[in-house]
């Protein structure tokens, strides 16, 4: 550990390397701000795990879990990173859940968790900037770059005949590098950005933004903002003006709540977030809904596979130690070994104990891939009737 870390948190981090003890993991999400409506179900997911694991008995001889959470605003990278010092130096955690947006994970990564030693994986900050980040092999992320995303925005417009479009997007670290990423990829597949510009969010008009769309053109309108912030603005807007009536969503958008402000007046829009299908995914629906928490609301089930791969890295390297357990991550979440589901950690754990291998396939798929990033898959939908209908994975 680092010196910065106060003495009593780095006492404890020793200490946890024999015998049971209360394990505190911190989870840094925004619970206020523009993905305020992600953070309770992806906070869910998390804790989820963490319950699964201390119920099972068998992490490091008896241990259980504690969440310890704070608001990270997704906004805010100053309050983001007082609320990560705070889960540091106060709480003690010995790993976190996030960050949740891209600026304020790169701004706590930076300025607290690395200086720190402390491993965060974060199940929803998408920023291609995150893959060649600095970050002393403390940095994960369950969920896939936006390069990805951009990829596969590009393949699904180009499938339904979308030839050309206008692009928003919010005016941060995460908006930027999806809107560039997708317009790289579609106009190399053949498609036409009429226009990429930006959005501020907080504002309480956006007829000059949406005016300036409009005037580009485009079969539709790509919106890579905030459901809960100016992309809900500019959607409004382009539906009030009769600017635009099909809409591409990306991940920041995609949720209840774009049922909720939009439904029918958007249909046949399509949206696009990171998710998997298979057994993980079902079994993980069901323990999610027995626990009142949405399942399919965006990186809920990442933020479970993030928590899960922490405490499975703490048992095969048998230490609750960041500087520790952060080289057993990646092992841990890819073959060769047993693959595990979630409901499947308690069984994990014992295998681990055992000396044997896992593979955590986990709610998301998760494998990966360079840097500490999931390879990922997505989940596309379609609005009809008002709901967000599931078409398929890619």
């Amino acid at each position: 550990m680092k010196k910065l870390l106060l003495a009593t948190a780095a006492a404890t981090l020793v200490a946890g390397a024999a015998g049971a003890e209360e394990i505190k993991l911190g989870i840094s999400l925004g619970f206020t701000g523009p993905l305020e409506s992600l953070a309770g179900p992806m906070s869910g997911g998390a804790q989820l795990a963490m319950k699964e694991i201390s119920e099972s008995g068998k992490l490091l001889d008896g241990s259980t879990v504690v969440a310890v959470t704070g608001d990270s605003t997704c906004a805010d990278a100053a309050a983001a990173t007082a609320t990560v010092e705070r889960l540091i130096t106060a709480e003690a955690v010995r790993g976190i859940i996030g960050g949740m947006c891209s600026g304020e994970t790169i701004a706590s990564l930076e300025n607290v968790g690395k200086p720190n030693g402390i491993v965060m994986i974060s199940p929803s900050a998408t920023s291609p900037a995150l893959s060649d980040i600095e970050d002393n092999g403390l940095f994960f992320r369950t969920a896939p770059s936006d390069a990805r995303q951009g990829e596969v925005m590009a393949d699904v417009l180009m499938e339904k005949g979308i030839g050309s479009v206008a692009v928003t997007y919010t005016n941060n670290d995460y908006g930027k590098g999806l809107a560039d990423s997708f317009e790289a990829a579609y106009e190399a597949k053949g498609g036409k950005v009429t226009v990429n510009a930006p959005h501020d969010d907080g504002k309480a008009d956006y007829s000059a933004e949406v005016a300036a769309l409009a005037a580009a053109g485009g079969d539709a309108l790509v919106v890579a903002g905030y459901i809960d912030q100016g992309g809900s603005g500019v959607t409004r807007a382009s539906l009030d003006t009769g600017a635009f009536s099909t809409f591409v969503f990306p991940d920041g958008m995609v949720g209840t709540a774009l049922e909720e402000k939009f439904g029918a007046e958007t249909a046949d829009s399509i949206g696009i977030n990171p998710a998997a299908a298979g057994d993980g995914r079902a079994t993980f629906n069901e323990m999610a809904n027995a626990e009142g928490f949405d399942p399919n609301s965006p990186y809920a089930g990442e933020a479970y596979d993030a928590a899960a791969l922490i405490l499975l890295a703490m048992q095969a390297a048998k230490s609750t130690d960041p500087a520790v357990y952060k080289d057993k991550i990646t092992e841990i979440a890819n073959a060769p070994g047993e693959p595990i589901q979630p409901g499947e950690l308690g069984k994990a754990l014992e295998i681990i104990a055992g000396g044997g291998d896992v593979d955590y396939v986990g709610a998301s798929s998760v494998e990966m891939v360079g840097n500490g990033e999931s390879a990922g898959s997505f989940r596309e939908t379609v609005m009809k009737d008002g709901k967000l209908e599931v078409v398929g994975y890619r």
